[in-house]
């Protein structure tokens, strides 16, 4: 072997080392990190981190920033790109069929509570109260509009074709629909606002509460099934990190509970935490 083709494989088994410690310290870092950005979506999934989760991880040593999204689309690709350690805003149909929409990376780590969704109006005291014609605003992304739709036909004021898969019902479904409900979609932040030129409007709970609302004014709640709970979701290759796990282990404790019972009393829960 030559002078010179040694030279190159000592430089490149050199050049090796050097990216294999760098990748090596690099995964160490990750592993200590005490710095972390969680973000959710504003009201009371937010409030939930600020008053359950960031106090327990800042007594474990963390430095924790809380980031307010008002949308459902920039938690996850700000997750993705690294711009946040962890997100707590959406449940598990939700973040699967978006990281597969997006080819995103990202996992649930743990459940925890959400606020029930709810039909609300300005003008109505009861679902029977719905008049012909009556319209309705409901969130416009696909996992909520198949929720609300289901959460009407519960209610009685539409019907969908048997044997369809309830996290899939689509506007093409309706097979029945009496009272010649008009469906208004709608970005689920602006529901809120959309009371005021609606009958009614089928509200995600943060969202109700961080307008104002009150679950208590609801015509109508969701009694929500464990599929629609909200989980902290991370990048998979954090997923097992001892951060990622003292988030998630902060969502099981008593004090977290605790918190529950005394600012977010009927919200749907885990069944870890009733």
């Amino acid at each position: 072997m030559s002078f010179s083709r040694r030279s190159l494989l000592s430089a490149a088994v050199a050049l090796a080392a050097v990216l294999g410690a760098a990748t090596i310290a690099s995964q160490a870092h990750a592993q200590q990190k005490k710095e972390l950005v969680i973000g959710a979506t504003a009201g009371s999934n937010l409030d939930v981190l600020k008053l359950g989760i960031k106090p327990q991880l800042e007594q474990k040593g963390y430095k924790v920033k809380l980031v307010e999204f008002n949308d459902y689309v920039q938690p996850n690709k700000a997750l993705a790109d690294g711009a946040l350690d962890a997100n707590f805003f959406q449940h598990i149909i939700y973040l699967k069929k978006f990281a597969a929409d997006q080819k995103l990376d990202i996992v649930d780590i743990v459940q925890g509570p959400i606020a029930p969704l709810g039909l609300y109006s300005r003008k109505f005291k009861t679902v029977a109260d719905a008049r012909e014609g009556a319209r309705i605003a409901l969130p416009n992304d696909p996992t909520n509009l198949a929720r609300s739709l289901v959460f009407l036909e519960q209610h009685k004021l539409l019907t969908v074709k048997p044997g369809v898969d309830p996290l899939r019902v689509t506007e093409k479904d309706i097979v029945a629909n009496p009272k010649k409900i008009q469906l208004v979609p709608l970005e689920a932040a602006q529901l809120p606002r959309a009371l005021d030129d609606t009958d009614f409007a089928i509200v995600n709970g943060n969202f109700a509460i961080a307008s104002g609302l009150k679950l208590t004014e609801a015509v109508a709640l969701e009694k929500t099934p464990d599929y629609y709970l909200l989980v902290a979701a991370v990048k998979r290759a954090d997923a097992g990190t001892p951060w990622a796990h003292d988030i998630a282990e902060a969502f099981k404790t008593p004090f977290f509970k605790q918190v529950l019972d005394k600012n977010f009393a009927g919200y749907a829960r885990p069944s870890f935490l009733q």
